[in-house]
């Protein structure tokens, strides 16, 4: 089901995420979410931003408890827990926060 970002139809798979990871840009998130009821604060942009920088360095989006564990380690405890993750994301932080920025599903996720 394509997506309209900016007067461009992007493609994306049967789950909604995007077909070219090339084609994302924060524009992309915020149709996302809107499609999702979602209103993006700067908590959700921290977590996005986190996702495409352990992307870029590991070639993977990480499995929620992998995501969990690395957002405790660079953010702290208090945003490094399901709960916090889960309140952001309500649709499953690996899934829905992946799909924002534009990553592949996390593998593991169902």
């Amino acid at each position: 089901m394509p997506i309209e970002v900016n007067g461009k139809t992007l493609e994306t798979d049967e789950e909604g995420y995007l077909a070219d990871l090339n084609d994302w840009e924060p524009a992309v998130a915020e149709v996302m979410a809107k499609l999702e009821d979602c209103e993006l604060t700067d908590e959700h942009w921290e977590i996005i931003n986190y996702l495409r920088e352990y992307y870029e360095e590991y070639q993977i989006a990480p499995a929620v408890r992998v995501l969990t564990k690395a957002v405790g380690k660079k953010m702290g405890k208090d945003k490094g827990n399901s709960k916090y993750l889960y309140g952001l994301f309500p649709y499953g932080p690996g899934k829905q926060a992946c799909k924002y920025a534009g990553l592949p599903k996390p593998t593991g996720c169902v």
